[in-house]
Protein backbone atom coordinates (compact mmCIF):
# COMPACT_ATOMS: atom_id res chain seq x y z
CA UNK A 1 0.00 0.00 0.00
CA UNK A 2 1.29 3.44 -0.89
CA UNK A 3 2.34 5.28 2.27
CA UNK A 4 1.89 8.73 0.72
CA UNK A 5 -1.45 10.26 -0.13
CA UNK A 6 -1.36 13.06 -2.65
CA UNK A 7 -3.93 15.51 -1.30
CA UNK A 8 -3.36 18.28 -3.84
CA UNK A 9 -5.26 20.61 -1.61
CA UNK A 10 -6.70 24.00 -2.27
CA UNK A 11 -7.50 24.70 -5.81
CA UNK A 12 -8.48 28.18 -4.86
CA UNK A 13 -9.15 31.65 -6.14
CA UNK A 14 -8.50 34.70 -4.01
CA UNK A 15 -8.86 38.33 -5.05
CA UNK A 16 -8.06 40.23 -1.85
CA UNK A 17 -6.15 37.53 0.02
CA UNK A 18 -8.75 36.28 2.50
CA UNK A 19 -9.14 32.91 0.81
CA UNK A 20 -5.37 32.66 0.34
CA UNK A 21 -4.94 33.05 4.11
CA UNK A 22 -7.56 30.39 4.76
CA UNK A 23 -6.03 28.09 2.14
CA UNK A 24 -2.67 28.14 3.86
CA UNK A 25 -4.31 27.01 7.10
CA UNK A 26 -6.16 24.25 5.26
CA UNK A 27 -2.79 23.20 3.84
CA UNK A 28 -1.20 23.17 7.30
CA UNK A 29 -4.03 21.05 8.62
CA UNK A 30 -3.74 18.52 5.80
CA UNK A 31 0.04 18.40 6.13
CA UNK A 32 -0.33 17.57 9.83
CA UNK A 33 -1.72 14.16 8.89
CA UNK A 34 1.00 11.51 8.67
CA UNK A 35 1.73 10.34 5.14
CA UNK A 36 -0.18 13.14 3.43
CA UNK A 37 1.50 15.32 0.81
CA UNK A 38 -0.56 18.49 0.44
CA UNK A 39 -0.03 21.30 -2.04
CA UNK A 40 -1.64 24.59 -3.05
CA UNK A 41 -2.75 25.55 -6.55
CA UNK A 42 -4.33 28.76 -7.78
CA UNK A 43 -7.11 28.99 -10.31
CA UNK A 44 -5.91 31.28 -13.13
CA UNK A 45 -6.98 34.91 -13.03
CA UNK A 46 -9.34 36.16 -15.75
CA UNK A 47 -9.36 39.86 -14.93
CA UNK A 48 -6.94 42.18 -16.69
CA UNK A 49 -4.16 43.96 -14.83
CA UNK A 50 -6.04 47.23 -15.41
CA UNK A 51 -9.21 45.93 -13.76
CA UNK A 52 -7.24 44.44 -10.88
CA UNK A 53 -5.53 47.79 -10.39
CA UNK A 54 -8.87 49.60 -10.32
CA UNK A 55 -10.16 47.08 -7.80
CA UNK A 56 -7.05 47.73 -5.68
CA UNK A 57 -6.40 44.01 -5.57
CA UNK A 58 -3.04 42.97 -4.09
CA UNK A 59 -0.54 41.02 -6.17
CA UNK A 60 -1.04 37.27 -6.38
CA UNK A 61 1.31 35.16 -4.27
CA UNK A 62 4.27 34.02 -6.32
CA UNK A 63 4.76 30.79 -4.37
CA UNK A 64 1.51 29.16 -5.57
CA UNK A 65 1.39 27.88 -9.17
CA UNK A 66 -1.64 28.04 -11.44
CA UNK A 67 -3.59 24.83 -11.94
CA UNK A 68 -4.64 23.13 -15.17
CA UNK A 69 -7.86 21.08 -15.15
CA UNK A 70 -6.10 17.84 -16.08
CA UNK A 71 -3.98 18.08 -12.92
CA UNK A 72 -7.05 17.36 -10.81
CA UNK A 73 -6.74 13.65 -11.56
CA UNK A 74 -3.39 13.53 -9.74
CA UNK A 75 -5.03 14.17 -6.37
CA UNK A 76 -6.53 11.62 -4.03
CA UNK A 77 -8.55 14.37 -2.34
CA UNK A 78 -9.51 17.91 -3.27
CA UNK A 79 -10.66 21.06 -1.56
CA UNK A 80 -11.80 24.22 -3.33
CA UNK A 81 -11.72 27.70 -1.81
CA UNK A 82 -13.21 30.90 -3.20
CA UNK A 83 -14.75 34.29 -2.40
CA UNK A 84 -18.50 34.38 -2.92
CA UNK A 85 -19.99 36.44 -5.74
CA UNK A 86 -23.72 37.04 -5.31
CA UNK A 87 -24.05 33.83 -3.32
CA UNK A 88 -22.08 31.66 -5.74
CA UNK A 89 -18.51 30.86 -6.75
CA UNK A 90 -16.74 33.57 -8.77
CA UNK A 91 -16.51 33.39 -12.55
CA UNK A 92 -12.82 32.44 -12.35
CA UNK A 93 -13.59 29.20 -10.54
CA UNK A 94 -16.71 28.54 -12.63
CA UNK A 95 -14.63 28.91 -15.81
CA UNK A 96 -12.15 26.43 -14.37
CA UNK A 97 -14.92 23.90 -13.72
CA UNK A 98 -16.32 24.56 -17.20
CA UNK A 99 -12.93 23.54 -18.58
CA UNK A 100 -13.16 20.10 -16.94
CA UNK A 101 -15.63 18.75 -19.51
CA UNK A 102 -13.18 16.08 -20.64
CA UNK A 103 -12.75 14.88 -17.06
CA UNK A 104 -16.52 14.84 -16.63
CA UNK A 105 -17.00 12.81 -19.81
CA UNK A 106 -14.65 10.12 -18.54
CA UNK A 107 -15.71 10.54 -14.89
CA UNK A 108 -12.02 10.73 -14.03
CA UNK A 109 -12.79 12.51 -10.75
CA UNK A 110 -15.57 10.17 -9.64
CA UNK A 111 -15.09 8.85 -6.13
CA UNK A 112 -12.58 11.49 -5.06
CA UNK A 113 -13.44 13.13 -1.72
CA UNK A 114 -13.80 16.90 -1.97
CA UNK A 115 -14.50 19.80 0.35
CA UNK A 116 -15.09 23.54 0.00
CA UNK A 117 -14.39 26.70 1.98
CA UNK A 118 -15.13 30.33 1.21
CA UNK A 119 -15.16 34.01 2.06
CA UNK A 120 -18.15 36.36 1.92
CA UNK A 121 -18.58 40.04 2.65
CA UNK A 122 -21.33 39.80 5.24
CA UNK A 123 -23.89 37.42 6.74
CA UNK A 124 -26.18 37.67 3.73
CA UNK A 125 -23.36 37.18 1.26
CA UNK A 126 -23.77 33.44 0.78
CA UNK A 127 -22.13 31.60 3.68
CA UNK A 128 -24.39 28.61 2.98
CA UNK A 129 -25.72 29.35 -0.50
CA UNK A 130 -22.18 29.47 -1.90
CA UNK A 131 -21.60 25.95 -0.60
CA UNK A 132 -24.92 24.62 -1.88
CA UNK A 133 -24.42 25.97 -5.39
CA UNK A 134 -20.87 24.60 -5.52
CA UNK A 135 -21.94 21.09 -4.58
CA UNK A 136 -23.58 20.80 -8.01
CA UNK A 137 -20.14 20.91 -9.64
CA UNK A 138 -18.87 18.13 -7.41
CA UNK A 139 -22.00 16.03 -7.95
CA UNK A 140 -21.75 16.10 -11.75
CA UNK A 141 -18.19 14.85 -11.49
CA UNK A 142 -19.23 12.10 -9.10
CA UNK A 143 -16.96 13.43 -6.36
CA UNK A 144 -17.78 12.65 -2.75
CA UNK A 145 -18.65 15.86 -0.93
CA UNK A 146 -17.17 15.82 2.58
CA UNK A 147 -18.87 18.44 4.78
CA UNK A 148 -17.61 19.41 8.21
CA UNK A 149 -20.93 18.68 9.84
CA UNK A 150 -20.52 19.69 13.48
CA UNK A 151 -17.27 17.80 13.96
CA UNK A 152 -15.43 21.04 14.77
CA UNK A 153 -17.14 20.86 18.17
CA UNK A 154 -17.81 23.92 20.29
CA UNK A 155 -16.22 26.16 17.67
CA UNK A 156 -19.32 25.56 15.55
CA UNK A 157 -21.54 27.03 18.25
CA UNK A 158 -19.57 30.20 18.97
CA UNK A 159 -21.95 33.12 19.66
CA UNK A 160 -19.68 35.67 21.34
CA UNK A 161 -17.80 36.66 18.20
CA UNK A 162 -18.39 36.93 14.48
CA UNK A 163 -17.41 33.70 12.75
CA UNK A 164 -17.90 32.46 9.21
CA UNK A 165 -18.35 28.88 8.13
CA UNK A 166 -21.11 26.32 8.47
CA UNK A 167 -21.56 22.53 8.50
CA UNK A 168 -20.68 22.66 4.79
CA UNK A 169 -17.16 23.98 5.36
CA UNK A 170 -14.95 26.69 6.82
CA UNK A 171 -15.61 30.31 6.03
CA UNK A 172 -14.68 33.87 6.84
CA UNK A 173 -16.18 37.33 6.57
CA UNK A 174 -14.26 40.00 4.68
CA UNK A 175 -16.56 42.93 5.46
CA UNK A 176 -15.45 45.88 3.36
CA UNK A 177 -12.22 44.00 2.68
CA UNK A 178 -10.35 45.23 5.73
CA UNK A 179 -11.43 42.42 8.03
CA UNK A 180 -9.07 39.45 8.04
CA UNK A 181 -9.83 35.87 9.10
CA UNK A 182 -9.96 35.56 12.88
CA UNK A 183 -8.07 33.02 14.95
CA UNK A 184 -11.23 30.91 15.31
CA UNK A 185 -11.90 30.99 11.57
CA UNK A 186 -8.30 29.95 10.90
CA UNK A 187 -8.61 27.14 13.43
CA UNK A 188 -11.67 25.90 11.57
CA UNK A 189 -9.79 26.04 8.25
CA UNK A 190 -6.89 24.09 9.79
CA UNK A 191 -9.33 21.54 11.14
CA UNK A 192 -11.05 21.16 7.78
CA UNK A 193 -7.76 20.43 6.04
CA UNK A 194 -6.88 17.83 8.65
CA UNK A 195 -10.36 16.31 8.61
CA UNK A 196 -10.54 15.91 4.84
CA UNK A 197 -7.02 14.49 4.74
CA UNK A 198 -7.98 11.89 7.33
CA UNK A 199 -11.12 10.96 5.41
CA UNK A 200 -9.09 10.65 2.21
CA UNK A 201 -6.58 8.37 3.92
CA UNK A 202 -9.38 6.09 5.11
CA UNK A 203 -10.89 5.87 1.62
CA UNK A 204 -7.52 5.38 -0.05
CA UNK A 205 -6.35 2.83 2.47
Amino acid sequence: MNSNWCINFCRYYSLYGHVDTMAREVLRGASAVEGVEATLWQVPEMLSDLILQKLKAPSKPNDVPDIRPEQLVEADGLIFGFPSRFGMMPSQLKAFFDATTGLWASQALAGKPAGIFWSTGFYGGGQELSALTTITQLAHHGMLFVPLGYTFGKGMFEMDEVKGGSPYGAGTFAGDGSRQPTELELQQAFYQGKYLAEVTKKLKG
